[in-house]
């Protein structure tokens, strides 16, 4: 907006009454500077439109604060006050207000730098900084805190200089999280914003961090202690799955029978696999501990994957892609095809409900059952080791592994035939 050309008057004062009965036209309010109202005949009736009228950098531009009267003649002064002051502290008044309808309103265009490599303060270039120096660098999955982050600090926060944030905007986040049914989410998400200031402190891109939170957004997490019992699992085993959930059910019995991952499992190639030995050795970027994780194979075991082998048709994936069979497809299908086998699991074959991680957990407690050591149950199922342990025993206990799988096979196999 050319600002130069707008003729403006100098009020002589401003009070409720006063601002009421203004004409059509542009006024200055000599209590406050930069302070100005802008009156529009409407179809009906006038608006009357709140304005700070400043220069930062040499460049002099408007933004809209609100319109009389809902936005009060006090509250008008105290918000240009607050944003002179951040002006004084090199903050853009245009990037330092809270997001209302769209960035036009705030006086915004979408095309104003939102996001510019030369603005390291913009929530934007914190964001970039702190996904391309510390999480890439450090996370095997850095993709996920990227998704967290698009869908908090860079959806609410869009155009922002970062030192703005306030601890208040954050709370508001967070429990729209919450209320949204995902308790869970709003404590991953507190999270990560808290890592995300906190390296914006250490890169000296803002002073503090505005999360600043007692307690979990989304309270103390529960943790999951469902195991299916021989009842479900003899019900599991038996199924004769439709042709449309074959791979779907060789999945379910190699997660039990392994006690893999999801995606340790999902995102395997055949490459892998070793028939020949019966070994299959998961390499460390797809693990958890980020070590190589080598599962020895049952013979039922060998059964589903050459299974799974016929069904992918010369795909060097286990769960190709159905779009192309050169690319293994999104562990998160396994999890809805789950979400939406669990009515058939219930009504049909008196199956709680359960997920895919409890399958590994019922392995883990299976093997407790059937006396296999602690020891030897945590590295069957790739667990990383206490600090001590990890760093003096060395042995790779691959026959003790493969015995305790083994006798988990076979504990299975007797619960799948009996009545």
């Amino acid at each position: 907006m050319d600002t130069k050309h707008v003729k403006r008057t100098q009020a002589k004062r401003l009070n409720a009454d006063s601002l009421a009965s203004l004409p059509v036209g542009t006024y200055g309010d000599p209590a406050q500077e930069c302070l100005e109202i802008r009156v529009r005949k409407k179809a009906v009736g006038f608006s009357r439109t709140w304005l700070m009228r400043f220069k930062f950098r040499t460049k002099e531009s408007r933004i809209t604060l609100g319109r009389f009267p809902e936005t009060s003649l006090a509250t008008a002064r105290r918000m240009v006050q607050e944003l002179r002051e951040k002006a004084t502290q090199g903050i853009d008044p245009r990037k330092a207000r809270p997001r209302r309808n769209s960035l036009q309103s705030a006086g915004i265009s979408p095309e104003s730098g939102i996001g510019e490599k030369h603005d390291p303060h913009s929530i934007e270039g914190l964001c970039s900084t702190f996904m391309t120096r510390h999480v890439r660098p450090s996370r095997k999955r850095p993709e996920y805190a990227q998704r967290i982050l698009n869908a908090s600090a860079l959806k609410h926060w869009k155009g922002r200089d970062a030192r703005t944030i306030t601890p208040a905007e954050v709370l508001e986040v967070l429990d729209a999280i919450v209320d949204s049914g995902s308790p869970v989410m709003a404590n991953r998400t507190a999270a990560l914003l808290g890592q995300l200031f906190k390296y914006g402190i250490h890169r000296r891109i803002v002073a503090d961090t505005p999360v600043k939170l007692l307690y979990r957004p989304g309270g103390k997490e529960k943790s999951r202690e469902r195991t299916l019992t021989d009842t479900e699992l003899n019900a599991l085993l038996s199924l004769q799955p439709p042709e449309r959930w074959e791979r779907f059910h060789h999945a379910i019995n190699l997660l039990l029978l392994t006690g893999l991952r999801r995606s340790e499992m999902a995102l395997g190639s055949w490459k892998e696999i070793d028939f020949p030995n019966a070994l299959w050795v998961i390499p460390g970027e797809r693990t958890k501990p980020g070590k190589a994780h080598a599962v020895p194979l049952s013979d039922w075991v060998i059964e589903e994957l050459r299974a799974l082998k016929r069904e992918a048709e010369g795909s060097p994936w286990l769960f190709p892609s159905e779009e192309d069979h050169k690319k293994p497809a999104d562990p998160k299908l396994l999890t809805r095809n789950m979400a939406r086998a669990q009515s058939r699991f219930q009504k049909q074959h008196s199956i709680g409900g359960f997920t895919l991680h409890d399958l590994r957990r019922t392995c883990r407690t299976g093997l407790s059952k059937l006396k296999v050591q602690p020891h030897v149950a945590e590295r069957v199922l790739g667990h990383a080791q206490e600090k001590i342990a990890g760093t003096y025993d060395l042995h790779d206990y691959l026959e003790e592994k493969r015995e305790a799988l083994e006798k988990w096979a076979e504990h299975l196999k007797k619960i799948s035939r009996s009545a």
